[in-house]
């Protein structure tokens, strides 16, 4: 595993052996407090540890600073093109400010924003996509993940001098291979944490595959600190989708894994709809705060699938040509109505909920 020097934002430790963590974006209008504050508490529901809203005016910055005071998660402001929104945003509250090194107009203003972070003591994230570089390294290496890595060191190197240390970096491509070769390129040169996902990786269903493959595949390289997965798409789906790829590289198990038959032929019953709900269960016994004390659960369409091949499982529901059943670490205990299968699947994770 690689390890990085450790920082705190806003309470959550990032680097240094702590856990990955997870991160959104609101898509309301930063303006619009009382929405993006509503957003920002359905994220912290859902699992959300990070959250980052853009701060696109000086404007902006009223609205801002009330978000960060009533936010229930630390606040990264996102900032583009003024130098001075980023200072006014690390002096109104923001956790962290994020800033693209190729969209800041020299180097003057990055270090008036490196000596207020440093003054703070607030971390700053250095996020360079591969669309947007340092003029002069694109200039010279083109949209490369060399030219990424170098964007970044370059005004690493600036934060530094002025006494911020407190930093993560993010290089973040489009394009999959690119980005891979960025994040592996930096880790192997620095100890600074980094933020990993896929940048415009497109709508639910293809953006979803791209990001997991990227992300999964960083992370089990040992590689990332903190992730999101961008996707067109409700902010809450993204943290829903970030929490399956921990899962399924085995750093986090967030509630508890679905198991479910592809359907076929023998398949019984609404299988689609019927994992849909059990599914959408889960998530609101977790958004109320409370954890699932079960490791798998299964919803299988017939009596080959369940409970035979979900014998691990420690309680599913299999349809059958009758009704279905109930059974338990792949023992039958009890025959029911189709009607009755989703109530009892309920019935089960409310039974193993704990606050």
């Amino acid at each position: 595993m690689r390890t990085t020097r450790q920082l705190s934002l806003g309470g959550v430790k990032i680097g240094g052996g702590a856990p990955v963590s997870i991160q959104s974006m609101t898509n309301t209008d930063t303006n619009d407090a009382e929405a993006t504050l509503a957003q920002i508490r359905e994220l912290a529901a859902a699992g959300c540890q990070i959250v980052r809203c853009a701060v696109p005016t000086i404007r902006t910055l009223d609205a801002f600073e009330r978000i960060c005071a009533e936010s229930p998660l630390p606040v990264v402001a996102d900032v583009h093109f003024d130098h001075r929104i980023a200072v006014g945003a690390l002096e109104r509250g923001a956790a962290c400010v994020r800033v693209n090194p190729g969209n800041l107009r020299g180097e003057a203003e990055a270090r008036e924003v490196a000596r207020t972070a440093a003054r703070l003591g607030k971390p700053v994230r250095v996020g360079v996509n591969g669309g947007s570089l340092n003029r002069e390294i694109a200039a010279r290496l083109g949209k490369t993940a060399q030219a990424m890595v170098e964007s970044a060191e370059y005004y690493i190197r600036i934060f530094e001098e002025e006494g911020c240390r407190a930093l993560k970096v993010s290089l973040k491509s489009s394009d999959l291979r690119i980005t891979l070769e960025a994040c592996r390129m930096f880790a192997a040169r620095s100890d600074i944490p980094l933020h990993i996902g896929l940048t415009e990786a497109g709508p639910v269903s293809s953006g979803i595959v791209k990001s997991s493959v990227a992300i999964g595949t960083l992370l089990l390289d040992g590689i990332g600190e903190t992730i999101r997965v961008s996707l067109t798409a409700p902010p809450v789906e993204e943290i829903y989708a970030a929490q399956r790829i921990l899962e399924a590289v085995g750093l986090r198990q967030a509630s508890p894994e679905i198991i479910s038959c592809p359907t076929c032929g023998r398949t019984h019953g609404d299988m689609l709809s019927l994992v849909a709900q059990v599914e959408r269960e889960v998530r609101r016994i977790q958004s109320s705060g409370k954890r699932i004390a079960l490791r798998k659960i299964a919803v299988m369409g017939c009596e080959v699938n369940g409970p035979g091949e979900a014998s691990d499982a420690d309680v599913g529901i299999a349809c059958s040509a009758h009704g279905g059943i109930l059974f338990k670490h792949g023992e039958k205990v009890a025959t029911l109505e189709k009607a009755e299968l989703l109530s009892a699947m309920i019935r089960e994770l409310e039974d193993a909920t704990l606050r």
